[in-house]
């Protein structure tokens, strides 16, 4: 027991760190034979997923009921122009990047390289699958947005049933509120547990990756993973803190809130399966529960920054392995349709290799060619990861800080008329 209190006390993003740079060591050291250590990796990931749709579910529908469908709307108005340009200026980000460092020189084409890419579904049937013909069915599958759509009809009937005139109705409805209330208060105490046991996890997750990684796949795609590395570190250094700037979102104390999550994506590769400790992070940040419980889960699916300069890096890739010299008209168009990918792929299975075909084939470049990245897509995913959740933290965290100055000018406004009014 004392050491157990001794583990518990000592931060969470020192136990984390120990456990990365353990399984670094211990991956570097043993090769594949770190496999071994694959389990306690797997065991973390899966507790993750396990506590992600309770939390969502829960603390959505709890959400509803402190906000109005106004709030609401206003939000959902606000988040969804900043995940198109926050995406649209990671492509460019990456194509910049990318322009400049050259990773496609000296590199060619895999021979007899086949890529089977899923089919991208059409808008109509990603709008379609957003409303689940089995609730249970999308739990199970973890279809995050519909999850969201589910959870937001049931919080808005309890919520109308809690405001009715009948009795009965409301007394029924404020004992579907404290259930609910007391289910989301249940799945943030298993999170606690969940993420004591995190840093075995990381250890595990890491030391399998770094084991099973080839030196030789690295060494000639050491550009490629320059380029994404610094891609992804201009854009939560320079255009993150810039933007939080702009809002006046404090910059150092949002980062030192945030860090747990940042690294927790970092090593897990899975913006859902960080999304719990991202919740979690968030109101650590100061950002309200309305906010976070509605923008981060939406967020997690649909907002992809990372992504957005994997795309870029890989176009330029692709551009100079085949020898096709990028116009300023594709460059644009690139920008457009890998910001269109980013998004409007989310969730979908196979994600990732359905948004950088079509941005291959927007470009008219070979999409065989991802199969040349695929031996560091661990190292590279785990940056684009991280970048994809601190782009989902930032934009809770600016219009949490708008949606407190639209409080406040409303609540000047009604302080001015009632002073008015009894003047008169």
């Amino acid at each position: 027991m004392a050491i157990w209190r001794w583990y518990a006390r000592k931060s969470f993003i020192l136990k984390i760190t120990v456990g990365f740079l353990l399984g670094i060591i211990i991956g570097a050291i043993f090769g594949p034979s770190a496999d071994v250590l694959s389990p306690f990796g797997d065991l973390f990931l899966r507790l993750l997923k396990m506590i992600v749709v309770p939390l969502i579910f829960l603390t959505l529908i709890v959400s509803v009921n402190n906000s109005s469908p106004k709030e609401l709307g206003r939000i959902g108005g606000k988040i969804f122009p900043y995940y198109l340009i926050s995406t649209a200026i990671a492509v460019g980000l990456g194509l910049v990047i990318a322009k400049l460092i050259n990773p496609g020189l000296g590199l060619q084409m895999p021979k007899n390289a086949t890529m089977e890419v899923p089919e991208a579904p059409s808008i109509i049937d990603i709008i379609l699958q957003i409303v689940p013909s089995n609730i249970i069915d999308s739990m199970a599958k973890g279809d995050i947005l519909s999850i969201v759509f589910v959870a937001l009809i049931i919080g808005f009937s309890i919520s109308f049933i809690r405001h009715s005139k009948d009795p009965k109705m409301n007394e029924w409805g404020n004992l579907l509120m404290k259930f609910t209330e007391a289910g989301s208060e249940v799945t943030f105490r298993i999170l606690n547990g969940i993420l004591q046991y995190a840093p075995i996890g990381v250890l595990g997750i890491t030391a399998t990756s770094i084991g099973n990684q080839g030196m030789d796949t690295l060494q000639s795609l050491a550009k490629y993973v320059g380029a994404s590395y610094l891609g992804v570190a201009i854009q939560m250094l320079i255009v993150f803190p810039l933007i939080l700037f702009l809002f006046k979102v404090p910059i150092i104390k949002f980062f030192l809130h945030t860090r747990e999550a940042i690294m927790t994506a970092f090593v897990t590769c899975s913006s859902l399966g960080t999304l719990p400790v991202t919740i979690k992070c968030a109101l650590k940040a100061g950002i309200s529960d309305r906010v976070a419980n509605f923008t981060l889960p939406i967020g997690a699916t649909v907002n992809m920054n990372g992504s957005a300069i994997h795309f870029g890096v890989g176009v330029v890739l692709a551009a100079e392995i085949v020898g096709y010299d990028l116009s300023v008209g594709a460059i644009i168009g690139i920008i457009l349709t890998g910001t269109l990918a980013a998004v409007g792929t989310a969730g979908v299975p196979g994600a990732g290799l359905i948004g950088m075909s079509i941005v291959f084939t927007q470009a008219g470049l070979p999409i065989e060619i991802v199969g040349l990245t695929a031996g560091v897509n661990v190292i590279t995913d785990m940056v684009f990861t991280m970048c994809n959740v601190t782009g989902d933290i930032v934009g809770a965290a600016i219009v949490d800080k708008n949606e407190q100055r639209v409080k406040g000018e409303i609540g000047r406004t009604l302080e001015k008329e009632n002073r008015s009014a009894a003047e008169l």
